[in-house]
């Protein structure tokens, strides 16, 4: 399974990345947990478009017309593809975890990619595709910073990074529901669904290697978004996906009280 997962990883091309993915995920073969494997140039393979940008060049434009629509799925859809790369990488580049960590991990994978697809035919419902506008970086340079540690790894990219999309996609359904693209919303609801257990696979390997090394979870994760430079988390957040997704109240409470301009409360409040 890790060898294929860095094969999969190496591919540039979207369409042949999911296949390969898609492949994985049904064979679903012995993970080689023990193997170290040698990390070859160019990670991680992606196309040559979209351009990366710094994030404040991403385009922004309002949802109500066809051109903010295809700004922000074209958005989500990059960071889908990011995260089909992302869940690839934990897989082949941290080896003598159990079993399950792999298989864990390859389930996300093949969701990621499913996220990529739903999304990717939607823009093409809308006369647009993956790479005609920008996008940018953030998510793999975060993986780059992690790459020698894997509890870094699962505290920084999937219960931060990637949590982060948990608070955003109430209000980004609401949008797109508001604009009338109710295939837009109902997409955003399969991708809030699933990235909850996505970053319940983060929380529970991250605790899971606390214990490994007789750390206190509550004390880790603070000095390692010190020590890796993670971003400092604003509100509202979905208090109620983050609670599903392991969470737990003093996390939520520590999150909240050194968040800079949160406003509090629980995002998922009033979505569907």
């Amino acid at each position: 399974m890790r060898g294929a997962a860095l094969a999969a990883l190496r591919l540039a091309d979207a369409r042949a990345k999911v296949a390969a993915v898609r492949r994985l995920a049904q064979q679903a073969p012995d993970a080689d947990a023990q193997r170290v494997l040698a990390e070859p140039p160019g990670l991680p393979g992606r196309p040559a478009r979209p351009l990366l940008v710094l994030p404040s060049a991403v385009p922004q434009r309002p949802v109500r017309s066809r051109e903010g629509r295809v700004a922000l799925l074209h958005a989500l859809a990059h960071i889908e593809f990011n995260a089909i790369n992302l869940a690839l990488d934990a897989i082949w580049r941290f080896a003598g975890l159990p079993a399950v960590y792999y298989r864990e991990w390859l389930q996300v994978a093949a969701e990621e990619a499913a996220h990529f697809s739903l999304l990717s035919a939607h823009l093409h419902a809308l006369g647009a595709a993956y790479g005609d506008l920008p996008g940018h970086d953030g998510l793999w340079q975060m993986a780059e910073r992690t790459r020698g540690d894997v509890l870094a790894r699962m505290a920084l990219v999937p219960r931060t990074l990637e949590a982060r999309g948990l608070d955003a996609s109430p209000a980004v359904r609401n949008k797109l529901a508001a604009a009338g693209d109710h295939a837009a919303a109902a997409i955003i609801d399969v991708i809030l669904r699933d990235e909850i257990g996505h970053v319940a696979i983060g929380n529970r390997w991250f605790r899971w290697c606390c214990a490994a090394r007789g750390l206190d979870p509550v004390t880790a994760y603070p000095a390692l978004a010190r020590q890796y430079g993670a971003p400092v988390l604003r509100g509202p957040f979905n208090l109620a996906a983050r609670r599903a997704a392991g969470f737990e109240e003093h996390e939520l409470s520590a999150l909240i009280a050194g968040s800079d301009g949160a406003r509090g409360g629980d995002a998922a409040s009033s979505s569907a």
